[in-house]
This record gives structure tokens, C-alpha cells and sequence, in this order.
């Protein structure tokens, strides 16, 4: 299925990363905080400076985004002013 989003939204989806404490234990997903990382997918009509293009990994801010499913998969549909910034590496 395809998902293109409207106006100055981007579609996303989470970068999952297996958390271990110093000591080498492995977090589960409740004692994990909430990712902020994810991979955009799609992209709408960008028109005020934020510029993320498919493929692009981005940070986005806390408690922010509209989760859905498509496909099975699961993803966020999260608006330009709670995209923080791109992951360059």
C-alpha cells in the first residue's frame, strides 16, 4: 500500500534499538524510554525550510506524531514543526 502524506507532513518509521544497561543487561521494551529516531519514508509539500527526503534518518521531538498501521508495519505520521533535525553520519 501506498501512503503519501498531505501538506508539511512526513511519513516515518521508527529506528528500533536494543538498549543494554553498562553492566550488559538487556532493557525490555517497558523500561525503555520512547524512541526519538526514525527513518522518513514519505514526504508531502514542505514549503517553510524543513528540508527531509526519503531514506533521511531524523530525530523528532518527545510525545509527538500520529501512529498507524499499514501493511502490518507500523508507523508515524509526524508534522515538519516536530522534526528536529536529520542524523548525518
Amino acid at each position: 500500500m501506498r501512503f503519501k502524506p498531505l501538506g508539511e507532513r512526513a511519513l516515518v518509521q521508527i529506528v528500533e534499538r536494543e538498549e543494554t544497561t553498562a553492566s550488559g543487561i538487556v532493557l525490555p521494551d517497558t523500561a525503555k524510554e520512547k524512541p526519538q529516531t526514525a527513518e522518513v519514508v514519505a514526504v508531502g509539500q514542505f514549503e517553510n525550510g524543513v528540508k527531509v527526503s526519503e531514506g533521511d534518518v531524523i530525530v523528532f521531538a518527545k510525545y509527538s506524531g500520529t501512529e498507524i498501521s499499514l501493511d502490518g508495519e507500523d508507523y508515524m505520521i509526524l508534522d515538519a514543526d516536530d522534526i528536529l533535525g536529520i542524523v548525518e553520519n
